[in-house]
């Protein structure tokens, strides 16, 4: 990598597809949308979700851009990591974009709340080994406070981006960039471990912005409305990156206006004739659940053609929920677009195709915990009905490999997940060995490879993957396969009570025997009315008729206090920790060893630790 003052590459040609540049990297798409369509909306942010408080044309976003990354070279050298701690908004963005510009690799992080813990912070700072970190002015402050008991956080130096002059725009010196060079790092816990830093070059960043292009059909007049967080990938690449690669506008929200209230994503979207949006699965449940006529009044979402769906399990009943709350406003059920993808490939692995009824596989839930796939009767009590995440995309493969043997799996067996193509990322920063196991691993019989390992376990059939579940959060009792996620549905339907998509189901060890344990949040509106025999017998008794199993110990915890990634999946791992270590806040519990037995007291939930349990990093 290099500083270059030559003219940037003057290849561009179609002013409305991307995908048929030859692009090198996204600031050679900046400058084109810069150039050809200086005029047309880039970026609007809602305040509140509602209001428009700020937009960029491309023009302005480029100058602004330009500036910021000025400033960034009078202060860094190419190549430096920088963090980026904003609350999402344009400014993010800028920085971001800015960061490309000067030759630097950001870091994006989630600005940390008050009274959280430094602890993930510190790993992200330790391991990037940075030393810049760039923010608002209005943040600036706070987070230096935080930082300040923190030997790690304390001699962080913090840049306010949002005071910078556009004169500086002049003074930017264009960086000559290769695809193989770092676009940025996205660090990730996925559902278990410590954060992790992907290493993202520029050619899987346009790679994959490129196929989400193509599978989504976007084009020059598709319409995006985002809500999701910017330093999570989806929110990154699929909502503030994409609509760029593909030239069209999009309208950001920040998740905790969505958060605070679900219907302002649907308001959004019809207020934009968005074409695309979408979110995890529990997005759409909160949308339902709060849906009522006299606030759905003048709602159109005839617009939407691709809602996808992602970064956790899609529940079929979701998808026909939402589509019978909403078809009268428009919404067709075909718009569903589920999708499956990670960090680890820069987004998106399968999708698809736009515009058709997802693929619905109905199985033998007996079967399927002995890794078997065969075929359910619908409807049938002991059948489960899996959601397709559709074919690979271009250029991409997956294969489903038997996870100790390390062999092609049978036709009809589940396996984990294995993918290669130029979306795979380039491995974990600075830590070698966990990247060897995880993006070095090759077929034992035929050597084919390197193949990323996902961690996920799955199936396909007819060119279609189904994802059964994570490996490391399987349970196993007496022999048996149990998925997690099937039991907290099980739990879930017992009570109304029960937070949707906000419960964690794990095993134990008793005197040398696995154990089934359940932690589920409370809605706010039911914690003082409980009636702990009704609710601990009901879970008791479903979980032991749907799946033949022995509930050892159940816990009620207040709202917000699940852990969750930032994409919204059950962090079932550590949720297991804080029950061992005492550290769940509880409301009611049950269980058959009194070890197990707390003297929590309720305690009230806010508006932050409902982001904290839906959006928090950890």
């Amino acid at each position: 990598m290099s500083v270059s003052t030559e003219p940037l590459r003057d290849n561009f040609l179609s002013p409305t597809v991307a995908a048929e540049t030859q692009f090198l990297t996204l600031v050679d798409v900046l400058c084109h949308r810069a150039k050809v369509q200086p005029e047309k909306l880039a970026y609007v942010f809602l305040k509140g979700g509602e209001v428009e408080e700020e937009s960029l044309t491309y023009a302005q976003l480029h100058r602004r851009v330009c500036s910021v990354a000025a400033f960034l070279q009078s202060q860094l050298v190419v190549g430096e990591r920088v963090l980026l701690a904003y609350q999402p908004g344009l400014d993010f963005v800028l920085a971001f974009l800015a960061c490309l510009y000067a030759g630097m690799i950001p870091v994006p992080a989630y600005p940390p709340r008050r009274n959280q813990k430094t602890s993930r912070l510190r790993s992200i700072v330790l391991n990037a080994q940075v030393h810049i970190a760039l923010t608002s002015s209005n943040l600036g402050q706070s987070l230096e406070r935080f930082c300040s008991n923190d030997s790690a956080l304390s001699t962080l130096v913090w840049l306010p981006t949002d005071n910078v002059s556009d004169t500086l725009a002049e003074a930017w010196k264009p960086v000559e960039l290769s695809s193989e060079d770092i676009a940025f790092l996205q660090y990730t816990s996925g559902s278990t471990g410590n954060p992790k830093g992907v290493i993202v070059s520029h050619g899987n960043l346009l790679h994959n912005s490129e196929v989400i292009h193509d599978s989504f059909r976007h084009s020059s007049n598709s319409q995006g409305v985002i809500w999701l967080p910017p330093y999570h990938d989806m929110g990154l690449i699929g909502g503030v990156l994409q609509p760029l690669y593909g030239g069209f506008p999009v309208a950001l929200m920040s998740p905790l206006d969505f958060l605070q209230k679900p219907l302002r994503w649907l308001h959004a979207v019809s207020k934009y004739g968005a074409t695309t949006s979408g979110g995890p699965n529990f997005a759409y449940d909160l949308a339902v659940k709060k849906a009522k006529p006299e606030k759905l009044e003048g709602l159109d979402l005839s617009s939407w053609e691709v809602a996808f769906t992602g970064a956790e399990p899609v529940r079929a009943e979701t998808l026909d929920r939402f589509t019978d709350t909403f078809a009268p406003y428009g919404f067709r059920r075909e718009a569903f677009f589920p999708c499956y993808g990670m960090a680890e490939s820069t987004l998106i692995i399968s999708g698809g195709p736009k515009l058709v009824d997802n693929k619905l596989c109905h199985v033998n839930a007996r079967l399927l915990e002995q890794n078997q796939v065969k075929a359910g009767v619908p409807g049938g009590i002991d059948t489960r009905v899996l959601v397709s995440c559709g074919p690979a995309v271009k250029d991409q493969e997956f294969v489903i490999v038997h996870p100790e043997q390390l062999q092609p799996c049978s036709p009809g067996n589940i396996g984990e997940i294995w993918v290669k193509g130029p979306s795979v990322a380039q491995g974990y920063w600075n830590q070698p060995e966990l990247t060897e196991a995880t993006f070095g691993v090759t077929l034992a019989d035929t050597l084919d490879g390197p193949y990323l390992r996902t961690g996920d376990l799955g199936f396909v059939q007819d060119g279609d993957l189904f994802v059964t579940g994570r490996i490391k959060d399987l349970i196993i009792i007496r022999g048996q396969n149990h998925y997690p996620q099937d039991i907290e549905l099980t739990v879930e339907k017992s009570h109304e009570a029960f937070r949707p998509n906000c419960g964690a189901a794990f095993a134990v060890d008793v005197k040398g025997a696995e154990r089934l344990v359940v932690v589920y949040e409370v809605q706010r509106s039911f914690i003082r009315e409980i009636d702990d025999e009704s609710v601990f017998k009901g879970m008791r008794e479903t979980v032991a008729a749907e799946h033949g199993l022995d509930l050892y110990a159940a816990v009620l915890v207040k709202t917000g206090s699940i852990p969750k990634t930032s994409s919204g999946k059950i962090r079932r791992r550590a949720c297991r920790e804080d029950f061992l270590g005492g550290e769940l806040t509880v409301i009611r519990d049950w269980s058959q060893g009194p070890q197990y037995r707390t003297n929590f007291q309720n305690l009230q939930s806010d508006v932050d630790q409902v982001l904290n349990r839906l959006m928090k990093p950890d």
